[in-house]
């Protein structure tokens, strides 16, 4: 869905929350080549049965890939990613864990080099089935202002 949200728009404290979805071992796997990380914490259940954890755990980039996959519902044409800061592994995920995303508006401030534009942080937390938080992150968009400030020019 495309939805048009200019920076004046967003509400600090706005929030929305994700469907969920099921971690796999094929995420494992699939995840495990596209990286190159086959650490055994990821990839080896025998081993994994001798640590605290007992079983093996999701690499955090997979649910970080996962988590912001599932905020991906709408398309806002005046907005796009700067980036993510603050991102925090907070609990592990397992196969048969089922993650969904709630993202809430935290801030908004001035973008020093875009006049035009505005930086949005949006705090995303991945939350697993049984309510805990596994994973925290700030997205910060730059946002198009839908009043742009004066240029300083005038036509003739």
């Amino acid at each position: 869905m495309e939805q048009t949200i200019y920076f004046e728009d967003y509400q600090i404290g706005s929030s929305r929350m994700t469907s969920g979805r099921t971690i796999t071992e094929t995420d494992f796997v699939v995840h495990a080549g596209h990286t190159g990380d086959f650490f055994p914490h990821h990839m080896d259940a025998e081993f994994m049965k001798t640590t605290p954890f007992g079983q093996r755990i999701a690499h955090g980039t997979l649910v970080f890939s996962v988590g912001v996959g599932l905020t991906a519902s709408v398309i806002n044409p005046v907005a796009f990613s700067y980036g993510y800061d603050r991102l925090r592994f907070i609990k592990p995920v397992f196969i048969g864990d089922t993650i969904k995303t709630r993202t809430t508006i935290s801030a908004r401030e001035d973008d020093p080099k875009r006049p035009d534009s505005g930086r949005v942080i949006e705090r995303c937390e991945v939350i697993n089935q049984h309510g805990d938080v596994v994973l925290v992150a700030d997205h910060i968009y730059i946002v198009e202002r839908r009043a742009k400030p004066n240029s300083g020019s005038s036509s003739v």
